[in-house]
């Protein structure tokens, strides 16, 4: 289990900090859109970095060893990367809605100021919403009695009434990822659209072909971005609105891999949003031939 969780971290941690650094670093990658994808492997990087090596250790071990205090600023953070990174992939999905269905105007509006405006808010949303909770300890009233039964020195466990276990999984999770379904199926129907308007006006085979080529990649990457996004984080939400009307049923170690299926979320993401685009592979490529491997073969400056 260490060897996988470890194996895990370092995909999260390395593959987000390769998205970072790409865009930083080359200019043609420095649009309102990656500024946004930048944000989210900070996120994940983050996540990977502060949050997974202690909650493989509680894990592995089923024991908090840091005390309280720790404990609720481990959780607060757990609760303020998962959902920033959730909220994250909203506006990536929102952005990518405007920039196919309005082109022109998305030039004007959309700028990295804009976008830079819309993260901060994120951040701020995700920090203070769920360091408020967490502190506050709203989640867990009316279960005191119940927490006193489980409850054990060395345990780091976040419980969520029934008033919080509806309301946290329907405004983190449920309401985003229907904005998100809703905005990617109106993009894919566009897309479509244009194919089909593309296909029309030119003639030959070869063009028709190109054109259900272009379909076919664009819905198989929106069903791999939808795909990984409920996998990973629809059974935990779930688990999380349905166990306090099931009278806390569902066993600890079962919680506790579902939050692991949260995290993968975050692993997959420098693979979806980075190595699904030319330009980050040639980006990735010459990062780590240069900087890793010591070749100079590549102008390190432009993906050009």
């Amino acid at each position: 289990m260490y060897a996988v969780m470890l194996l895990m971290i370092l995909m999260t941690v390395f593959g987000n900090l390769l998205i970072i650094i790409s865009i930083s670093h080359f200019k043609q990658l420095q649009s309102p859109t990656h500024l946004i994808v930048q944000s989210l492997a900070v996120c994940d990087c983050l996540l990977g970095s502060l949050v997974m090596p202690y909650s493989m250790v509680r894990s592995v071990e089923g024991c908090w060893f840091l005390g309280d205090v720790i404990c609720k600023v481990h959780s607060s953070l757990d609760m303020t990367f998962s959902i920033s990174s959730i909220l994250h992939l909203s506006l990536i999905s929102i952005d990518r809605y405007w920039a196919i269905y309005d082109p022109l105007r998305y030039k004007i509006r959309v700028t990295n100021n804009t976008v830079a405006v819309f993260i901060t808010l994120t951040w701020i949303f995700s920090f203070v919403y769920s360091f408020s909770i967490v502190f506050s300890g709203v989640n867990k009233v009316g279960l005191e009695t119940l927490i006193v039964q489980v409850y054990c020195v060395g345990s780091c466990v976040l419980f969520f009434n029934r008033q919080w276990g509806l309301i946290c999984p329907i405004l983190t999770f449920f309401l985003p990822g229907t904005i998100m379904s809703c905005l990617y199926m109106k993009i894919f129907h566009v897309a479509r659209k244009h194919a089909r308007v593309m296909s029309e006006r030119v003639t030959g085979e070869l063009k028709s072909r190109s054109s259900a080529q272009r379909e076919r990649k664009a819905a198989k990457t929106l069903a791999i971005v939808m795909g990984v996004f409920y996998l990973c984080w629809l059974p935990f939400f779930t688990a999380t609105a349905v166990d306090p009307f099931i009278n806390f049923v569902t066993p600890a170690d079962v919680f506790d891999a579902l939050v692991w299926f949260g995290y993968f979320n975050s692993t997959c993401n420098p693979l979806i949003y980075g190595f699904f685009y030319p330009r980050f592979q040639k980006a990735f490529k010459i990062l780590i031939s240069t900087y890793i491997c010591g070749f100079n073969n590549f102008n390190i400056s432009t993906l050009e």
